[in-house]
């Protein structure tokens, strides 16, 4: 069986995004450029490591190889919703990360959930000047998604991934679970609804 790489390098447009109320929320990786829209499901913990990682990213291209870093953009970038159809095309098992020296971009890499997968992979800065073998591949039989952007779209991306996983329900104040809105069993309270 063949596999997908669905490569945008660059993309027009890479967010994330989520489909549904708070509590029910899908995690969605959208790509478009070239007449072409893809979308990837994703958990809500990938896109706060995603996140977390790209600026780790950013830091350790800007201390190693002297990188211009851009600052966080002050005005709100991006805030449209996905694009629509919201079809999805795989869901995210590893995500993969990479700095391209060459051309001073963050290459991203979201590979389809394999067989026996079930965690999140983050890859480390790869130099490619020093490394001349093959960078070894998680299953090569499966569907990914690639993208690649500058260090200023890369800082877009991260600040929307923030809003879009603090946008969902907010924290209890005496326990920090998630508050529906109907309230939750708040084991501060020994049961009680809060």
């Amino acid at each position: 069986m063949t596999h997908q790489v669905h490569a945008f390098e660059p993309p027009e447009r890479f967010v994330a995004g989520t489909v549904g109320p708070p509590g029910e929320r899908t995690f969605f990786l959208q790509a478009r450029g070239g007449g072409r829209l893809v979308s990837v499901a994703l958990e809500k913990v990938q896109v706060s490591l995603l996140a977390e990682k790209l600026e780790e990213l950013l830091s350790e291209a800007q201390r190693r190889f002297g990188v211009e870093l851009p600052e966080a953009p002050a005005a709100v970038g991006d805030n449209d919703p996905l694009d629509t159809p919201v079809d999805e095309e795989f869901r995210v098992g590893t995500l993969g990360l990479a700095f391209d020296v060459d051309t001073a971009t963050v290459v991203i890499e979201a590979i389809a959930v394999g067989e026996a997968e079930a965690e999140v992979e983050l890859g480390d800065v790869e130099d490619d000047e020093d490394s001349d073998e093959e960078p070894e591949e998680p299953d090569e039989d499966l569907d990914r998604l690639r993208v690649r952007l500058t260090p200023e779209a890369t800082r877009e991306f991260i600040e929307r991934a923030r809003r879009v996983v603090n946008a969902g329900r907010p924290p209890c104040p005496l326990c920090g679970q998630p508050l529906d809105p109907a309230g939750h069993l708040c084991p501060r309270h020994n049961g009680y609804h809060r």
